[in-house]
């Protein structure tokens, strides 16, 4: 497999780049090119959490949709006891 060098914009969904898979001692690691990492704005160490896609596909973000989900919980909660926190804050 080759990298592709060249980082496309992505307006609906097109390949905006080409990762390899390698085997690092007994693990697998997936190589991504210095082009795709800067528009990801990430850098070697960080997270990213993996979850499937309604389409069989594999969605890679660095947020984690547990605390995504929990937050949203909290904002509805926060919506509807919007006036009991205001008086608590005071």
């Amino acid at each position: 497999m080759s990298i592709e060098k060249k980082v496309e914009q992505d307006p609906r969904g097109n390949p905006i780049g080409v990762v390899q898979l390698k085997k690092i001692g007994n693990s697998t690691g997936v190589i991504l090119p210095k082009e795709l990492m800067t528009r990801l704005n990430t850098s070697v160490g960080d997270t990213f959490y993996v979850t499937l896609t309604p389409e069989g596909g594999l969605r890679f973000t660095p947020h984690d949709p547990k605390f995504e989900k929990a937050m949203d919980a909290a904002r509805r909660g926060m919506k509807i006891y919007r006036n009991a926190l205001a008086e608590l804050a005071k």
